[in-house]
Order: structure tokens, then sequence, then C-alpha cells
């Protein structure tokens, strides 16, 4: 008999065939009984560590699974003779196994031996790769798995960087790099982990790697966290640099047992690198999720809480380049919300909030989600404002910004919270807010169509960006370039709709590699068919046009161009509400101009409505990088529709 927790709770009987455990509930309290690692659990403590509040017969409940797992276990056992694997000891149970027959068991005697004996490390190779996954990976929700599976994953990193230390002391080592790349990416506030992947770089004769590797260590420690290096990291650089790195050979102290996690992570690093856009913007979001996810294994709310909240980078799109990823950070700030309660330092549930309001792009959720992510916007202000943090009030002002797309027509209301934003950002030398500021009140101008105050906002923010090193400035301010020659295309003497359609293009051209998915795709064929509104043309047929998440607004209007009448009544009726953000006037103003060329009064009503208190705003306009025209001209036409006949 073989059991396994080092991922997915399993068993094998003594032939290698796997065992059927029965179902989530028969697997706990197994695994309950393996984290036991012999010893007996009472009946009570089982009942307690499988149901938070355990139901009236939650004792007749266990022992059918007990009974339920000897049969599973020991399928050969006679009726009446007494179990040998899982047993009643005293008032509970305990499972007797040879500590070699339980993975768990074996990989913790193989670390304890390969601590005291460096001979050891191929055993310890061997015992690490057992790992499948998170220990009791199928164990969801039970707090006595998440205490093991935090404790479990310690060993394992010790294990690893042991394993490492040990060949690297033999001199081995030199393969080693990309596996300690990656861990030093995933854990990156493990000190030794940076020295063993500088040692191993040097091994491998990349000594200008390996003190790249310990600069950019200590780039992070001290320029950004205001943390210094250990000794280790000090007297290794120093020692590269003179090449006196331990010999092949060399056996050197191991210390990782006992070392204890501080919160020196590249969160800070990921924020800088967000603000370059393309590749190093998708790196950084994928690491601040790594860094999330390592940080709740070690089971430290305030570690994880100043993780998830030290990504304070300003967002100005409402729809995520990523929404399965923004999803998992806002699952765990909620989590991690939840579970620190009243406990640790008061700023860091306005962090978490605002993570959630500035997460929870308005384009991606369902009402629901929406009334959530609107109260933690107001939530995190409101505890913003009690504390005399400036950066903290920008960074919740953030999500109030993202959470103002309730309905048509707030592009005043936005210009405020972008004013506030600005004028915070100017008196405390915030110059990532001063941007978002300056963007924001760059999108609510050209709402209103005041192109010249939008114009200076594009400016001084392009201005700014040059001193913070912020390149995906220019390319939003490219785009909102496109946006004034296409309104002015309509002027008598202005620039041809030619003129403004290459200008889009080459807008376009600058934000397929900005790595903001969220906000390209669509963009360009919606930018174009408002283009050919305003001069009174059918909308683009070109099927190779990727309309993205606009494109049931778009297919009626393309349908009429191509005369389907009918498809594009059939269009119009199953269209949905727009979603509340950047693009709901124009894609209101879409069906309100589809519905007047079908003669649908009652969805001609419906825009009416819904656009009535925009009536001074352009459509599309709130993205600063697009126009359909005046949104009243669209309503006008809407109305008229609705009142005919």
């Amino acid at each position: 008999m073989r059991i396994d927790v080092l991922g997915a709770v399993r068993a094998f009987g003594d032939d290698g065939s796997p065992v059927d455990l029965g179902g989530p509930r028969h697997r706990e309290v197994l695994a309950r009984l393996v984290a036991a690692e012999g010893r007996m659990v009472t009946t009570d403590s089982l009942v307690d560590d499988l149901w938070p509040d355990p139901p009236a017969r939650a004792v007749g409940a266990l022992r059918t699974f007990v009974a339920a797992l000897r049969r599973a276990l020991e399928p050969e056992r006679p009726p009446r003779n007494p179990p040998r694997v899982l047993v009643t000891e005293g008032p509970g149970y305990a499972l007797r196994l040879t500590r070699e027959d339980v993975d768990v068991c074996r990989f913790q005697d193989t670390l304890a031996r390969a601590r005291r004996n460096p001979d050891a490390v191929t055993d310890l190779s061997t015992v690490l790769a057992d790992w499948r996954g998170p220990a009791y990976a199928d164990v969801t929700g039970s707090a006595w798995a998440q205490r093991e599976r935090t404790r479990l994953e310690e060993l394992r990193l010790q294990g690893t960087e042991l394993r490492a230390r040990i060949l690297l002391d033999s001199g081995e080592g030199a393969d080693l790099v990309a596996e300690l790349g990656a861990h030093v990416a995933e854990h990156p506030w493990r000190e030794p982990a940076w020295g063993l992947l500088a040692r191993a770089l040097h091994r491998a004769g990349r000594q200008a790697d390996a003190l790249a590797t310990l600069r950019r260590a200590r780039a992070m420690l001290v320029d950004q966290l205001g943390l210094d290096p250990g000794a280790d990291l000090q007297r290794l650089e120093k020692d590269i640099l003179k090449g006196d790195v331990p010999p092949e050979g060399a056996r050197t102290a191991w210390t990782g047992h006992g070392v204890s996690l501080g919160p020196r992570t590249t969160v800070d690093l990921a924020r800088t690198l967000a603000l370059a856009g393309g590749d190093a913007l998708v790196h950084s979001r994928r690491d601040r999720l790594a860094a999330i996810q390592a940080a709740e294994r070690t089971g430290d709310l305030s570690l994880t809480a100043r993780i998830i909240g030290a990504y304070d980078v300003p967002a100005i799109w409402s729809r995520a380049d990523d929404p399965e990823q923004s999803r998992a950070v806002v699952a765990a700030a909620e989590r991690t919300l939840s579970a620190l309660g009243s406990d640790g330092p008061a700023d860091l549930p306005a962090r978490l909030l605002a993570t959630v309001a500035v997460e929870s792009r308005s384009a991606d959720l369902s009402r629901t989600e929406l009334k959530r992510a609107q109260q933690a916007a107001r939530q995190a202000e409101a505890l913003a404002r009690n504390r005399a943090d400036p950066a903290l009030l920008a960074f919740a002002l953030n999500g109030v910004f993202l959470q103002s797309f309730t309905r048509p027509g707030l592009a005043a209301e936005r210009d405020r919270i972008g004013a506030e934003i600005l004028d915070l950002a100017t008196r405390h030398e915030l110059p990532n807010f001063a941007v978002l500021g300056r963007l924001i009140r760059l999108q609510s101008a050209s709402a209103l169509g005041d192109l010249d105050a939008a114009t200076s906002h594009a400016n001084a923010a392009e201005q700014l960006a040059a001193t913070s090193e912020a390149p995906l400035v220019s390319v939003l301010t490219r785009w909102f370039q496109a946006r004034a020659i296409a309104a002015r295309s309509t002027e008598p003497g202005g620039p041809t709709a030619a003129t403004a359609a290459a200008h889009y293009r080459a807008a376009e051209a600058a934000l397929q590699t900005a790595g903001m998915p969220g906000l390209h795709r669509g963009l360009f064929p919606l930018a174009l068919l408002g283009l050919r509104l305003l001069h009174d043309r059918p909308a683009p047929t070109n099927p190779h046009l990727d309309w993205g998440p606009y494109r049931s607004w778009a297919r009626p209007l393309v349908l009429l161009a191509q005369d389907r009448g009918e498809e594009a009544r059939a269009a119009l009726a199953a269209l949905p509400e727009p979603p509340r953000d950047h693009m709901q006037e124009a894609l209101w103003c879409l069906t309100a101009r589809a519905a007047v060329r079908l003669g649908e009064r009652q969805i001609a009503a419906r825009a009416d409505a819904a656009l009535r208190d925009a009536r001074a705003e352009h459509a599309g306009a709130a993205s600063g990088m697009l126009t359909l025209g005046p949104v009243a001209r669209y309503l006008a036409e809407a109305q008229a529709c609705a009142r005919a006949g």
C-alpha cells in the first residue's frame, strides 16, 4: 500500500494499481490521518476538521467514510478480521503505514537526512520530483489542509535550495541556471535563492550575468523596498568580483532550515515594468500574480495584503487585458480582506479594496460583480480619506474612476475625479498618478467635445511621460490625435476622411505591440466605423476586421451595408445592453442608428432613454481615442423614430 498527498490525494495497492478512494470527504478523512503521521486523531477533531458547522449526524457520517476507506484500502481483508491500515485507536483513528509508504513522510525524512549528510542529494532530487502540485491539492476549503500546505511548501522551497547548494558545493550545478531562475522569479524575497542563482551562473562561466543577478536583487531590496541585502549576498558579490567563490568540492554550511520569509518581493519591480508596456507589461502582470500566489502560500496575511496592494499601477481602461488574471487577483484580495478582519495596519483594507475596484474592470462584470466593485471603490475612498497618505488616496480614486461608468453621460463627473488625482499627484510628487490624472481629463474633455482642453492635457501627459519613463502615454495620445483629426474632417477646409483613416492606422500600428489587448481588440474597426458615420457612409464590410468585444453592436450596420436587412433586424433584436465602460455611449449610438435604419421604434426608444443624459457628449470620445460624432445627432434620430407612426 502506498499513499501520495504531494498533489491530489491518491492511493495504490501492493500491485501498483490505483485505489478508488471514493468522494471528496473520503479523501479528506484519509488525508487528515496522513497529516497526523501515524498519530491518533480523535473523532471530535476529525468532525471539526471536516465540517466548520457539523451536522447533527456528523459522527455517523464519519464512521461511514472510515468503513468505506477500510474496504478500499484492504479489499482482501476477511469481514471479521481487524483492519491493519486504518485502525481504531482509543477515541479516534490512526493510519498504520511505514513512513516510506507515504510520500510526504518520505520527503520530510529525506530532507532531514540531506541536511545532515550531503551525500543524500540524489535521494533529495528524487523526492522533490515526487511533488505533483500543492500538497493535499484536492482538499479545498479546510483550515487544517491550508496549514499543512503552507508548512510543506516552505519545506519544499528549502529542499530545492538545499539541493542546489549541495550540487554547487560539490563542483556541479552549472545546469541549475534555468531551474533557479524560475525559482527566484516565483519566490523573489528568498535571498538564498538569489545567491544560488548567481553561483550557478558563475559556475556556468557567466560572471557578468552572475553580478547582474546580484545587482537585480540589490535594486529590488534596497532601491525599491528600502531593505539591505543580507551579509551572504554582499559577501558573494565581493567574492565573484575577486574570483574568490567557493571552490569545487568545498562544503558550506546550510542555513536554510528556519529561514523566515519577509516582505521581499518583485512586486515593486513589476510596477515599474508595467509602465514600459509591451512584453514588459505582460511579464509584469504574470510576475505580480505569481508573487501573490506565493505570498498566500506563506500563510502570512499581512505580507499577502501588502503584496496585493503594492501593485498600485495607474489604470485608465475599463476592460481588462487579461480578465481571468484580474479575477484571480480580485479573488485573492477578497480572501485576504476577509481573513484579515480588523487585524494589521489600517492602510491594508484600503489597499485591498482599491485593488478590487481597479482590477474589477466594469466591461467584464455581471451586475452583481459591478455592484460589489463599486462598493469596494467607495469604501476604499472613504478609508483613504481618513489617512494622511496621498498615494493611497490617489490609488483609491483610480478605482473610483474605473467604477464611474454606471450609465452614459458621466464625463463631467470623471473629469472631477481626474482633477483631484492630478492635484494630489502634483502636490505630493506622484508622477505616475499625475499622468493618470491628465489622461482622465483628456478623455473627459474629449467626451465633452472640448478638443482644445483635451489637446492641452495630451501635451502635458506626454511631457510627464518623458520624465517618468512611461512610453505607453504616447501610444494613447497618438490615438487622441487621430480622433481629433477625424472630428475635424467634417469641417469645411478640414483634413480629408482618408487622412483621418491614415492616422487611425498609424495609431493602430503603435498599439499592436503595447501589451494591452483589452484596449486593442476591436478599437481600429470601431474607429473606422465612426469615421464612416461622421461622413454618412455605410459601415466597413471587410471580413478580416476583428471587431473584438464590439462585434455584436457593429453587426447590424455591417449587414445593412451588405443589403442583408432581415439578418440585420435579427442581429439588432438580439443585442444585449452595452457594458458599462468607456464605449457605452458609442454602442448605444450604434444601436440607435441601426434601429432608425430598420424602423424598430421600441429599440429606438430604449436607446433614446439610455442616451438622454449624454446629450452634450460625443459618442466613443470618452475613450479619448475615437469618435462617432455628437450623441445629440443619434439621440434626435432615435426620438424621431420612436415617435413616428
